[in-house]
């Protein structure tokens, strides 16, 4: 595992996948990616979930060893995986499923050296592209982030089956992109070391505000296609958002105060029904209250969580009711040293982020009755 560079040094760094590939059909690219970087035995590592849907796909590869995802991207699953690696004799490794397979197979992948594929199922994270894994406990509360020296060495992402994916997913994926672009502007703003290894670039900026711009245009029109099984140009725009814009514009451009949230949530059991991207949603919220950004912002970004059918309030990722203290619990986790909330360009402590929380739990209470005193029909908020 690779660490990374000195956040003293004023160097700029972009980090990118070795190749993307995306649209309908696309895991049929599965065999000869394989083949270009030179893999004979391949492992496999597959979600119960993903296994079904592709199946037949997956044994048409040649003298490859599949073995399935135990569900959480802990240390203890990464060892175990790493151990069959290892015992098997393989000399690549194909990550096939959701945020937590495809990180599981990264840390597995890297250390060791292997060549890596990414096949994402679903488009609810933006972590298929990056050169890090989120690590949980058993129990899923939040662990550590893991860095490593290169980025996966392709990610194939195929639309027809995302498409066929609960709309849960899609949304998800929608809530971690909304946070790129805010992220990524308060880090270049402090100009403090991204996941990358370096100072944000402007190209990230860029990617980042594409993200957060193609979302708002194509968000809701997508999770309509998928609600239908429909491959889309909206859904293609948005799964690309999910996935490589939001990738690369997280990596290189930096993260913030919404993640930090998102990882002091996890410590209360009420959020562990609720996906990583419907907690950063909420996150995001939170960091735009935390900033003072200004009302009319904060009210187009709420009512799109609203129109695709995010999360906008506490009660709405299991915390109807919370107390002060267990806010102030995650609060403390989401300030710990080496948070990302650090990254924001003006000192943060916990009470800062407990008020946040507050008052963004009642602007997305107060605009959501609002929307629907005037005869908006919202999506319900999955839970």
């Amino acid at each position: 595992m690779a660490s990374r560079v000195d956040a003293s040094l004023e160097v700029a760094v972009f980090a990118a996948p070795g190749k993307y590939i995306q649209g309908r059909g696309a895991i049929g690219r599965l065999e000869d990616t394989l083949e270009n970087l030179g893999a004979n035995i391949p492992l496999i590592l597959c979600d119960p979930v993903a296994s079904q849907i592709l199946g037949d796909t997956l044994d048409r590869i040649p003298d490859a060893v599949r073995i399935e995802f135990n569900g959480e991207c802990s240390p203890e699953e990464i060892e175990r995986v790493s151990k069959e690696a290892s015992e098997s004799g393989v000399d690549a490794l194909v990550g096939v499923g959701g945020g937590k397979t495809l990180d599981t197979a990264k840390s597995v992948a890297h250390p060791m050296g292997l060549p890596l594929v990414i096949v994402p199922t679903i488009a609810s994270t933006d972590a298929p592209t990056s050169s890090l894994s989120v690590v949980y406990e058993e129990d899923g509360s939040f662990k550590e982030y893991r860095f490593f020296g290169r980025n996966p060495d392709a990610v194939i992402v195929d639309t027809a089956v995302i498409a066929r994916a609960p709309v849960r997913f899609l949304v998800a994926g929608i809530g971690d992109g909304l946070s790129t672009y805010f992220e990524a502007d308060a880090s270049s703003k402090t100009r403090k070391q991204t996941m990358a290894g370096g100072a944000p670039t402007q190209a990230a900026l860029a990617i980042a505000r594409l993200c957060y711009d193609t979302l708002l245009e194509y968000g809701v029109a997508a999770r309509l296609a998928v609600e239908r099984q429909a491959v889309t140009p909206a859904l293609d725009k948005v799964v690309e958002a999910n996935t490589l814009l939001s990738g690369l514009g997280f990596e290189s451009g930096g993260l913030a105060a919404a993640h930090s949230v998102h990882n002091g949530l996890t410590a209360l059991e009420g959020t562990h029904h609720y996906w990583h991207g419907e907690k950063v949603a909420f996150g995001v919220i939170t960091m735009l209250m935390l900033e003072e950004r200004p009302a009319r912002q904060i009210e187009e970004v709420v009512d799109f969580c609203l129109e695709v059918g995010l999360p906008v309030t506490l009660g709405d990722i299991g915390l109807e009711g919370v107390s002060r203290e267990e806010l102030e619990k995650v609060a403390d986790l989401a300030c710990a040293e080496g948070e990302t909330i650090h990254n924001e360009p003006f000192e943060v402590y916990p009470e800062m982020v407990v008020d946040a929380m507050l008052a963004a739990d009642a602007f997305g209470g107060q605009r959501r009755d609002e929307l629907e005193g005037i005869g908006r029909k919202l999506p319900p908020v999955a839970g």
